[in-house]
């Protein structure tokens, strides 16, 4: 009788049932959460992530389940009607915001507060190495098509080369949701691993003496000017491309709540609070989806592998053009802030920031390198508007 009772109490146990493929994304988890703890690699993101994706491969756990419907008859009319018998996993609910397309617009209304355009307004060619930069997008949407992927599914893999995560889950919910796992972890992973990828690529494609170049301080820019800025280009980019209206409107609101300066606890709420929340939920529910049937299949394998080229091209596009910029400017523009018109605000203007004084001690590139930084926020949403003006039809 006892050996019956802990047999069956064993067969109830996640221990029974584990497989290999669910042990082998415990320790991807495993290894996400170290490099976000002891690495710092972008912990506010790689925490809730790896978290998600450890509980989605716990097995029995049935976080992610769906409900489970059943027909049956409804005594009053006598028709079959559906009824829900077993509600579904707390993660299954929470993730409807992911796949609703909620949550990324709501993270780029926090990061529109915490974003300073005036870099970007004071010196508006910057605008143009945020663009170069997202070339990276649709050469590597060309590959994937090489590649035997489908429209939809190449551009959310292209879109990964914008280096901003919240874009790429917009884009991929609804363009190919049932790769949302693979893009998730590999558009964050590149975004933590930014300094570890872009200083080679800079190094490579610029000389010694155009790193060492210092740029003029930039002019003062007035509270009118930053006022203006967020409405005119909502405006402007949701007309040109009402597809992106979401990502580019919510970006603004929320620049536009910061600088009007009227609505300070509006400010502070979307700055702290609001973002805080709807990243815990957003990267526990994206990590949830990279469960061990479908993160595990040569699918990812590619979908890592474009992404890394995504960004790499994308990266090296802003080099080149930085170093077109230089010539044209006379020499007064240094290549390095190019590297900066990927979306990873503002961890690529650092990187540019710290490559400059590696080799001049008197370089203050961070300033220079943020306006092509925020011009790359913009430009990776337009994108996103653009592939899904073609493709979510």
């Amino acid at each position: 009788m006892l050996l019956d009772v802990l047999k069956d109490f064993w067969q109830s146990t996640g221990f029974a049932v584990i497989t290999f493929k669910q042990i082998i994304m415990l320790s991807v988890s495993f290894i996400l959460l170290y490099l976000a703890i002891k690495k710092e690699f972008e912990p506010l993101l790689l925490v809730p992530i790896a978290f998600g994706m450890l509980l989605a491969n716990l097995p029995l756990a049935g976080l992610m389940d769906p409900p489970k419907m059943a027909l049956v008859i409804d005594p009053v009319t006598g028709e079959m009607v559906q009824e829900t018998k077993q509600l579904g996993g707390l993660l299954y609910y929470l993730y409807q915001g992911v796949k609703l397309g909620i949550y990324p617009p709501l993270i780029f209304l926090g990061v529109g507060a915490m974003t300073d355009f005036g870099p970007l307004i004071a010196n508006p060619r910057s605008i143009l190495l945020g663009a170069a930069a997202q070339f990276g997008i649709f050469v590597t949407f060309i590959g994937a098509i090489a590649l035997g992927f489908t429209g939809p599914e190449a551009a959310s893999i292209g879109i990964i080369g914008g280096a901003d995560g919240p874009t790429a889950l917009y884009l991929t919910s609804k363009l190919a949701p049932h790769l949302l796992g693979p893009i998730a972890v590999a558009a964050y992973s590149y975004m933590a691993l930014v300094p570890i990828i872009q200083p080679p690529i800079m190094k490579a494609l610029t000389t010694k003496e155009e790193r060492e170049i210092v740029m003029e301080q930039l002019r003062p820019v007035s509270k009118k000017e930053k006022v203006i800025f967020p409405i005119m280009v909502t405006v402007l980019v949701s007309l040109l491309l009402p597809s992106a209206a979401a990502l580019v409107g919510m970006l603004m609101m929320g620049n536009l709540i910061r600088e009007s300066g009227v609505v300070e606890r509006l400010s502070k709420t979307v700055q702290n609070e609001l973002i805080n929340i709807v990243t815990i939920f957003l990267g526990t529910t994206v990590g949830a989806t990279a469960n061990a049937e479908t993160f595990l299949s040569p699918a990812t394998i590619k979908i890592i592998v474009l992404g890394l080229i995504a960004f790499s091209i994308g990266t090296a596009t802003g080099v080149l053009f930085g170093k077109i910029m230089c010539k044209v400017s006379g020499g007064k523009v240094n290549p390095l802030i190019g590297s900066a018109g990927v979306s990873a605000v503002p961890m690529a203007a650092r990187v540019s920031q710290k490559v400059g004084q590696e080799a001049n001690p008197r370089n203050f590139l961070l300033m220079h390198a943020m306006g092509p930084n925020v011009a790359g926020v913009i430009g990776s949403a337009v994108a996103a508007g653009l592939l899904l003006m073609f493709f979510g039809g």
